[in-house]
């Protein structure tokens, strides 16, 4: 998720294709925890939601196919200091709807 008052460009996506979000829980070794973050921070798609001091890290992971989804989930399992990655939910949408505005009755225009 985007910090407060970070601008995302809106990029077109042809019909048909898709978008693939998945959660993450991530149990790596505390005394590496600050460097299975730093890797997970680099990796493409991917964003730490919490952390906690018994190395568990809650991750997102976003990319155009359940396939990629299923790449990035091997790659935190191969780094070192980490026990296990385990995808907890997955949900694809048409890639067209991410670009959607949603409207919120509690907010006015």
């Amino acid at each position: 998720m985007p910090a407060s008052g970070v601008s995302i460009p809106i990029v077109p996506v042809p019909a048909g294709e898709e978008w693939h979000i998945a959660g993450i829980m991530v149990y790596a070794n505390p005394e590496k925890l600050d460097a299975v973050c730093s890797a997970i921070d680099a990796m493409t798609g991917m964003e730490i939601h919490a952390i906690s001091d018994a190395g568990k890290i809650v991750v997102t992971a976003e990319a155009p196919s359940s396939r990629a989804i299923a790449a990035q989930l091997t790659c935190l399992h191969q780094l070192e200091g980490v026990f296990s990655a385990t995808l907890v939910y997955q949900h694809n949408e048409d890639a067209a709807a991410m670009n959607e505005e949603i409207s919120d009755a509690t907010h006015a225009p």
